[in-house]
């Protein structure tokens, strides 16, 4: 199925949310990661079946987002810059407000869901990055689509400025929670989070100078990446049979070694990718994880480790459980690399991390499919990274409960032309759609 018109979602309208009480105009000081992520945006799409969203009214979806703005006062700021350490960004926490749109959209969740299209669910996400006034600039716009015969979507557009994928998914699952009233109307007091480099064990530590990231010409107040516009996405489901079934096809006896579900897919995509772009493979790739603590307590950041994975044989000649090995145990810590182009300039470059390697995001123990309304799970949840290099991101996540068992979600954000010839590589090779 494809769509019958160029937009099928219309009638959009905008206010805004601001915290209950004032919360004292502080200061948020970034972290050196959170600015080195500072061109990249979080997109999230839930969708609901009618029942979870019946009887629902906008006040009813925006009334708790009010007491939730005094918990996570940060994501109610605006960015600001100081007037000495070089202009070094802060968030300026004075109840700026959170974006709300509404939207319609003259299909049913079933026939969106249907549809086959590449970047399907970007009308579902308000598309607005951070500037060129920076100072007016929502962090966070949560999009509301009612569908014909009563389904809706939520969709997330999150500034990764305030707060990894994990602190965007607490967000949500939080105000989901005070929707159901299963949170106290006293909220508790929150801390910072410091985050830990280091939250993956088979990471070392390196002082090499391996390129993690891309740094751009200085794109002023205006947070976007430069040329990103050939960058389109496509949501690869996999099964858990089909998974097991990929499992059984790349298992060794011998070495008898188990992978998670992330390394193999990411390998998969990986081995195709090389193929497809005719590349020997001696570029690291870059993977993402994070830290994924209990977070409702705390302020959102960007508890993200970074790691890099080179090969000391040509990749391209290489099979899939020889990839999945270099991902699972041969990762070398990037964070200090990245933090440290911060420390002698204190607004430091304009970096891309998402796409400067091929890069590989693992959102597997994301709790995507927490949120629930009126006490129904989404029939479906995806996320996507806007903001991205040339060679692309692939993000693994939990798919939706089938049969007793959860297969996977899998999003390429990619060049067109590469993506294009990656599902028929994924279609034809694996069965992969």
């Amino acid at each position: 199925m494809v769509f019958s018109s160029s937009n099928p979602v219309s009638g959009l309208k905008l206010s805004s949310v601001v915290p209950a009480k004032a919360t004292g105009n502080k200061d948020h000081q970034l972290y050196n990661m959170d600015l080195a992520l500072k061109l990249h945006y979080i997109k999230a799409v839930y969708f609901f079946d009618p029942k979870a969203v019946q009887g629902l009214c906008i006040y009813d979806l925006k009334e708790p987002m009010f007491q939730l703005l005094e918990l996570y006062y940060t994501a109610s700021g605006r960015i600001r810059r100081s007037d000495d350490d070089g202009g070094r960004p802060f968030i300026k926490c004075n109840d700026g407000g959170v974006r709300i749109v509404e939207a319609f959209c003259d299909m049913t969740v079933d026939e969106w869901l249907a549809v086959k299209e590449d970047s399907r669910d970007d009308c579902l996400v308000y598309n607005q990055v951070l500037g060129p006034d920076l100072a007016f600039s929502p962090l966070v716009y949560v999009q509301f689509t009612y569908f014909k015969s009563g389904g809706m979507s939520l969709g997330l557009n999150w500034a990764h400025v305030l707060g990894d994928p994990f602190a965007a998914t607490t967000f949500l699952n939080m105000w989901a929670n005070m929707i159901s009233a299963q949170v106290p109307l006293s909220l508790p007091s929150i801390s910072p989070h410091v985050p830990n480099p280091n939250n993956n064990s088979n990471s070392k530590s390196s002082a090499n100078s391996s390129p993690v990231v891309k740094t751009l010409d200085p794109v002023g107040d205006h947070w976007r990446i430069p040329g990103d516009c050939r960058i389109k996405s496509h949501t690869f489901h996999v099964t858990a049979k089909q998974l097991d079934l990929i499992k059984s096809k790349i298992h060794n006896p011998i070495t008898a070694v188990d992978f998670s579900d992330f390394e193999v897919l990411s390998a998969l995509i990986w081995k195709s990718l090389l193929k497809i772009r005719d590349d020997s493979g001696l570029r690291p790739v870059t993977i993402c994880t994070y830290d994924s603590g209990h977070r409702e307590n705390e302020i959102p950041t960007n508890a993200v480790a970074i790691s890099t994975v080179e090969a000391d044989f040509i990749p391209r000649k290489s099979e899939v459980p020889e990839l999945a090995a270099l991902i699972a145990n041969k990762r070398t810590d990037a964070n200090s690399l990245v933090e440290d182009m911060f420390e002698k300039d204190g607004s430091g470059p304009d970096v891309v991390v998402y796409g400067s390697n091929l890069t590989f995001v693992n959102m597997e123990v994301a709790d995507v499919y927490g949120l629930k309304l009126r006490g129904e799970k989404p029939v479906f949840v995806n996320y996507a990274i806007g903001g991205v290099g040339d060679e692309g991101v692939v993000l693994v996540l939990r798919g939706p409960e089938e049969d007793g068992s959860c297969g996977r979600t899998v999003t390429a954000v990619l060049p067109e032309k590469q993506l294009s010839e990656l599902k028929i590589e994924l279609e034809d090779g694996w069965g992969l759609v």
